[in-house]
């Protein structure tokens, strides 16, 4: 009889202890530990995005609870709540980050190799396609007093980029709530050749320059106020939908002395009944194309909405800056491992509905393997049985 663990203890061990304990030894995460490790700060706040608690009481009760299998996830017994407190207000957030990205690479891996079996491309580009947004989370001024945001009103924000080749994170920043979402975008870095979508909260003229000079394309769409002047008018393609085809140029950008020609483009959505103008550097990609990628901004949307609803980014376990910043990061972590899972998978998984099932099966003794491929089979009946005691009715 073949003989597993629990499926949270498998899910950890896409984490391999070796690259964690190097991340905190490059942050000296343990320098003051008092017998509660870092790994066990790490599994109770995973145990809190997946096993959605929503206190340090519910954390650690929870896990308390199942003390019996606690042993197979490398932590001894379930902490305190005031060590798990202590733990998150002053251990250093950048080791989520960092674990976040040892995990990143594993799953960015796992979408190049799945890239080439998928049956159908939604584009013929090969160049990688990237969304960039920021989503606000509301806080309560006065309990979180360093997120300043509004005068009666808290936040942070998260700012995301997000690669639609398995739909990763690939990068994330997380700022007070009143920080502009294009200082964060300036100091991001993107690779040469790949197709940025943003909406119209990042226009700035001379940021659409420099990513032309570094050979980073972008589609976003343009405000009704620009001020540009038509150089060229393109031909039209005999297709539904497309109206214009122009280049132009911006005469901020001409007073400047910056010469920058960009992509105008006029699309009628005949589904929504509206008119919608896009703005491009990139001058091959035909113009219905061109509306198909940022109609694939959505994604990024999708992204913020299964975060905020499936994991806990709502409620926070502590106040300090430092606490919250490492519930944002394990959240993070959780959707990276949520999305290796769904990748991996045969099964045809929602990601809401891989992650509320996976809460049920926390500590649940069965192989995750089998369990994400064909969820709603029964596990195989064991093929030796304890044999059961005479019942002495006299």
């Amino acid at each position: 009889m073949t003989r597993v663990s629990s499926i949270f203890s498998q899910i950890l061990q896409l984490i391999p202890r070796l690259e964690f304990e190097s991340a905190v030894r490059k942050h000296n995460a343990e320098r003051h530990a008092r017998g509660f490790s870092s790994w066990g700060q790490f599994i109770a706040m995973l145990f809190c995005q997946l096993g959605h608690a929503k206190s340090l009481r519910e954390i650690c009760g929870g896990l308390a609870a199942s003390e019996g299998k606690l042993r197979h996830l490398g932590l001894p017994t379930a902490p305190a709540r005031s060590t798990l407190a202590y733990a998150n207000e002053h251990r250093p957030w950048q080791l989520q980050r960092t674990v976040f990205e040892q995990l990143l690479a594993k799953c960015q891996i796992l979408a190049a190799s799945q890239a080439g079996t998928r049956k159908k491309r939604k584009f013929r580009f090969k160049n990688p396609l990237m969304s960039l947004d920021a989503t606000v989370i509301d806080l309560c001024a006065t309990m979180f007093d360093w997120a300043k945001f509004r005068l009666t009103k808290g936040a942070v924000k998260l700012h995301l980029l997000l690669d639609h080749d398995g739909y990763l994170p690939s990068f994330a920043v997380i700022t007070e709530g009143k920080k502009h979402e294009l200082r964060v975008a300036r100091q991001m870095p993107f690779a040469p050749g790949a197709i940025l979508v943003f909406d119209r909260g990042y226009t700035d003229y001379p940021w659409f320059t420099s990513l032309t000079a570094q050979g980073v394309y972008f589609v976003t769409r343009l405000k009704e106020n620009a001020d540009y002047g038509v150089v060229e008018k393109r031909e039209v393609p005999q297709r539904r939908g497309v109206l214009r085809d122009e280049v132009v140029f911006f005469y901020k950008l001409a007073q400047a002395g910056r010469d920058a020609f960009f992509r105008r483009i006029e699309f009628y959505d005949e589904e929504r009944d509206r008119l919608l103008v896009f703005l491009t550097n990139h001058r091959e990609l035909a113009a219905a194309t061109i509306a198909s990628v940022y109609k694939e901004r959505w994604q990024i949307e999708l992204f913020f909405r299964a975060l905020k609803q499936s994991l806990r980014v709502k409620t926070f376990v502590g106040t300090s800056a430092n606490a919250l910043k490492t519930q944002l990061w394990t959240a993070l972590i959780a959707m990276l491992l949520v999305k290796y899972l769904q990748l991996r998978s045969t099964f045809g998984w929602s990601l809401s509905n891989l992650v509320a099932l996976l809460r049920q099966q926390l500590f649940v003794y069965r192989d995750l393997w089998t369990w994400i491929d064909d969820p709603f089979h029964p596990p195989p009946i064991p093929a030796s049985l304890p044999e059961q005691l005479t019942l002495q009715l006299a």
